[in-house]
C-alpha cells in the first residue's frame, strides 16, 4: 500500500503538505496508518509552473531520508502538485517504477495493485496503443494502467478512460480465474484539474479523502489562513488528526477537483467492446 496526495489552489511551497503537517506525507512514508506501515521503496513529486509540462523529481531513496527533497520542498512553490511514496507490491525498486508517471502534461499515481498481474500482464499490455508502447519505461502494473487509460482516451475523458481500463483488467482477470483483480485509488492531473478514483473489484477499497472547503477550515483553525479559499487536497490518508477537516470519498467514485470545487460521480467499469 502506497500513499499519495494532490493539491490545487494558490501557489504554496511544497513543504506545506509534504513536511509541515502533523501527519505529513513524509511522516506517512515512515509510519502510515492501516495497511503497509512503511512506504520506503522510493518516492516522486510532480509540480506545475510556467512550462507546458510538469517538473518531476523521483528517487529510490526513502522519502524520509532524502535531504534534497527537504531542500526542494522548502524553496519550490506551485499552484498544483502531486506526491507519492511507494511500497512495492513485488516489482523492482528502480526510478522508472516510482510514481508519478508522466506523459506530456499529464501525471498519474496509483495506490493498490492489479492482482495476478504477472499472469495477465502480456494480455493487457498488448491492448496498449502501439504508438504509446515505447513510452513504457518500468515494470509496474500502475504504469500499464496509465498507458491503457491513454489508449482509451484519457486526454478527452479521464473518467471514461479509467472505466474502460478497469473494465479490461477485470474482464481479462476473470477469464484467468483471478478473484477481485483490481484494487486502486488513482490520482491523475493535467495541471489544471485533479481527477481521483476510489475503486476495488471486491468493494473494499483503500482509503481516499478530500479536504473540506477552506472557508469552513478557516473557521475551525486559524492556521489554515495561509491556504487560499480555493485550495483543495486529495489524500490517501488525512494529514491531520482533526476529522472535521476531511471527507472520505465513497467506494466506486470518481472525483473532479477544479477551482476549489469538488464533484463526485459514480465510477462504473466498462467491459471492453
Amino acid at each position: 500500500m502506497c500513499r499519495w496526495l494532490a493539491y490545487s489552489g494558490e501557489s504554496i511551497h511544497l513543504e506545506e503538505l509534504l513536511l509541515k503537517p502533523e501527519r505529513s506525507l513524509i511522516e506517512q512514508s515512515l509510519q502510515a496508518r492501516g495497511g503497509t506501515t512503511t512506504n520506503g521503496d522510493g518516492f516522486g513529486v510532480g509540480w506545475y509552473g510556467a512550462a507546458e509540462t510538469p517538473g518531476l523529481y523521483k528517487s529510490v531513496r526513502p522519502a524520509w531520508n532524502d535531504s534534497n527533497l527537504v531542500s526542494m520542498a522548502a524553496h519550490l512553490s506551485s499552484p498544483l502538485f502531486v506526491a507519492h511514496v511507494r511500497a512495492t507490491t513485488g516489482t523492482t525498486i528502480q526510478r522508472s517504477n516510482c510514481h508519478p508517471f508522466q506523459h506530456g502534461s499529464w501525471l498519474f499515481m496509483h495506490n493498490g495493485e492489479i492482482r495476478g498481474f504477472r499472469d495477465i500482464k502480456r494480455e493487457i499490455v498488448m491492448e496498449v496503443e502501439p504508438s504509446l508502447f515505447q513510452e513504457i519505461e518500468g515494470t509496474t502494473d500502475s504504469e500499464i494502467m496509465f498507458y491503457l487509460a491513454w489508449t482509451f482516451g484519457l486526454e478527452a475523458d479521464p473518467v471514461a478512460a479509467m472505466e474502460r481500463t478497469v473494465g479490461l483488467v477485470e474482464e481479462v482477470g476473470g477469464r484467468h480465474g483471478i478473484e477481485h483483480p483490481m484494487q486502486m485509488t488513482v490520482g491523475i492531473t493535467d495541471g489544471r484539474r485533479i481527477y481521483a478514483f476510489r475503486y476495488s473489484s471486491e468493494g473494499k477499497s483503500y482509503t481516499l479523502y478530500h479536504s473540506m472547503s477552506m472557508e469552513a477550515l478557516h473557521e475551525l483553525d486559524p492556521a489554515t489562513q495561509r491556504f487560499s479559499d480555493d485550495a483543495r487536497v486529495v489524500v490517501s490518508e488525512p494529514l491531520t488528526d482533526l476529522s472535521d477537516y476531511w471527507v472520505q470519498i465513497p467506494e466506486s467514485t470518481a472525483v473532479l477537483v477544479e477551482g476549489g470545487d469538488v464533484e463526485m460521480v459514480p465510477f462504473v467499469p466498462a467491459p471492453p467492446a
